[in-house]
């Protein structure tokens, strides 16, 4: 179906492109999309939306919008099929970032040997696999996600034997290990770019340039392009500005990627997490973004690549020769898709990856972390939590999380006194393994880690949040102000060392880390909470292990029973089992919605009476 300014929203909503687009723009609005699909709205033209936007958005906007409705693939397949079993849908992963999990060789780094020497602990939580971050032979521009060498191991990581006893110690376990593997850039010190700037034009090739830039913006702050007087031209940064963008239009990349891939599968790796793996494709001659998409989005010239017009071709490519062959899984990290569009890459009838990670969920609706300093409120996440648990298809499977490497803690998002922060950690548990999809765990989420007290840019490690600092500074903006805003958001908070003890530096080494230890691991580690019935770390275990046993918590429906905005209800249900799980949303307490004839099997509270308690968490077998 072809949209033209005549078509009506309600119409446009009919294609999956169509139906994200919108459905993001009002999510960000904090609206509803039956404003669009059967209420007031949907009758509305799209010519009519410059009109209707009191000027913000002008005619080039318009048909910018138009050109992207229209260039994307919106053959979303039969929506009748049986969700079909899979081992990655009944699994348990944990994410690990080798730079702050465990130190072996006393330099203050986490390394390789370390996350071999901690493999039991993490088996013992019920974990199936691990997704390990970046160790790759790199600068650290962005602590190894600008590669070097694909095929190198980053010496204070280890050696390519300590990768190799990592894939061994993790399958002698009985668990499988995911890669991060990144594909749509590499470091501009690796050999490909070094050969470009000799003047070599099949290197050159690998990158894009151009003469005159565009006015894309990169997503670590500045212009996405970097001059480079050795050849006299520009090339292509999305991120930091010595990660180099890849073309994936030469077909020599794409061989070169696809060899990286089965480099690492014929070592042993069960599959990978792709990083910012929708962004491969970018539109022919790269023309400059639309300025009014790039306020909305924050990124200017987004709509050119955020799902690129060769995306669905290259990935199937991928998945041909290097993923159906090893029968590897994998799941992509790709911003800004939605529900439709996510159909689109991962349903199992299209060959291309298996799951990907969505992030709408983890801002506030008209909220971007580096750019608004607030308090989250779980109330407004549910409504997209529910949209993937009912709205996705059958052919396709949610990934759950709410922690990871580039975000902050979510209970210190929620709660920046910490007063709730270990029943909040354990409600995010109960989420993650009582809603449809495969839970993911990030490195300390399973004692409740929480966010660190910084208070200067000098205490500050990550690239983005530095870049992000300069650009605030140079646009004139007063540092108290600055630092409010990027120090709520600031990756840092996740990459604080992983606290094991009480002892100095939390057990993680015994060299002052790289990067500071958050002064609560005096109380707030794994030894301490292993001798806690109550502590975070022995509830992640029970709700995992109940997980593990009742099918009905993978693989059964997901009812949300209705209820006030404050709480969240619902049930799942397989072959007669049924679970209700019942959440008090807020710090207040709430009166119990309804009364429900079970057995309450787990909860964050000891007690339990006629009122929830602030972010209480209950999960309930029905009789």
């Amino acid at each position: 179906m072809e949209i033209t300014r005549k078509s009506s929203l309600k119409e446009v909503m009919k294609s999956a492109s169509g139906h994200d687009i919108i459905a993001r723009l009002l999510y960000s609005l904090g609206l509803d999309e039956d404003l669009v699909t059967s209420g007031p709205l949907s009758h509305i033209k799209v010519g009519a939306l410059q009109k209707l936007s009191l000027g913000k958005l002008t005619e080039e906007s318009v048909d910018a919008l138009l050109e992207l409705l229209n260039s994307l693939n919106d053959d979303e397949g039969d929506e009748t099929a049986e969700v079909r079993e899979a081992w990655w849908k009944e699994a348990v992963f944990y994410e690990v970032y080798p730079r702050s999990f465990c130190d072996s060789d006393h330099d203050g780094i986490g390394d390789i040997r370390g996350i071999i020497s901690k493999l039991d602990h993490i088996r013992s939580l019920g974990v199936d696999a691990i997704w390990c971050c970046p160790f790759y032979d790199s600068p650290n521009a962005d602590n190894g996600y600008d590669i070097r060498d694909y095929k190198g191991i980053m010496k204070e990581f280890g050696t390519m034997k300590d990768v190799e006893d990592l894939i061994e110690e993790c399958h002698k376990r009985d668990m499988k290990i995911i890669v991060d593997l990144v594909m749509n850039h590499t470091s501009d010190e690796h050999e490909w770019f070094q050969k470009a700037l000799q003047g070599d034009e099949k290197y050159k090739n690998y990158y894009i340039w151009k003469k005159e830039p565009n006015n894309w913006t990169s997503l670590f702050a500045g212009k996405a392009w970097r001059y480079f007087p050795e050849v006299g031209e520009y090339a292509l940064h999305l991120f930091a500005d010595k990660q180099m963008d890849l073309n994936w239009d030469n077909p020599e990349v794409r061989k070169e990627m696809h060899d990286v891939a089965n480099f690492w599968l014929e070592k042993g790796v069960d599959g990978f997490r792709l990083d910012v793996v929708s962004f491969i494709s970018k539109k022919e001659g790269l023309p400059d973004g639309d300025p009014m998409i790039g306020s909305l989005i924050s990124f200017t010239g987004v709509e050119h690549y955020f799902h690129g017009p060769h995306l669905d071709e290259y990935l199937r490519e991928f998945n041909k020769v290097c993923l159906e062959p090893h029968q590897a899984y994998t799941i992509g990290e790709c911003p800004g898709n939605g529900i439709r569009m996510s159909r689109m890459i991962t349903g199992d009838d299209r060959g291309e990856l298996t799951q990907l990670f969505s992030f709408d969920h983890i801002e506030n609706p008209g909220k971007t972390r580096m750019k608004d300093a607030y308090d989250f409120d779980l109330r407004q996440m549910i409504p997209e939590l529910v949209r993937w648990q009912t709205q996705y298809s059958n052919h396709c499977w949610p990934s759950l999380f709410f922690d990871n490497h580039d975000n902050p803690r979510m209970c210190s998002k929620v709660d920046r006194s910490d007063t709730y922060s270990k029943q909040l950690n354990k409600l995010l548990m109960v989420l993650l393994m009582t809603m449809k999809g495969t839970p993911y765990l990030y490195q300390g989420g399973e004692i409740g880690m929480t966010d660190y007290p910084f208070t200067s840019i000098e205490e500050c490690r990550d690239v983005e949040t530095l870049n992000i600092y300069k650009e605030y500074k140079a646009a004139g903006a007063k540092d108290e102000e600055i630092l409010k805003k990027i120090l709520y958001g600031s990756r840092d908070h996740a990459r604080t060392p992983m606290q094991w003890n009480d002892s100095a530096y939390a057990g993680f080494s015994d060299h002052e880390p790289w990067i500071a230890v958050n002064p609560n691991y005096k109380t707030l580690n794994v030894e301490a909470e292993e001798k806690d019935e109550e502590s975070v770390l022995n509830f992640t275990r029970k709700i995992i292990s109940l997980r593990k046993k009742e099918k009905a918590l993978i693989y059964g429906s997901f009812t949300q029973l209705k209820t006030s905005k404050d709480l969240f209800c619902y049930e799942r249900e397989k072959d007669g089992k049924k679970f209700t799980v019942v959440i008090n949303l807020t710090d207040k307490k709430k009166k119990r919605p309804f009364p429900v004839k079970g057995r309450r099997v787990l909860s964050n509270y000891q007690e339990s009476g006629e009122e929830l308690q602030p972010y209480e968490a209950d999960v309930f077998e029905v009789e």
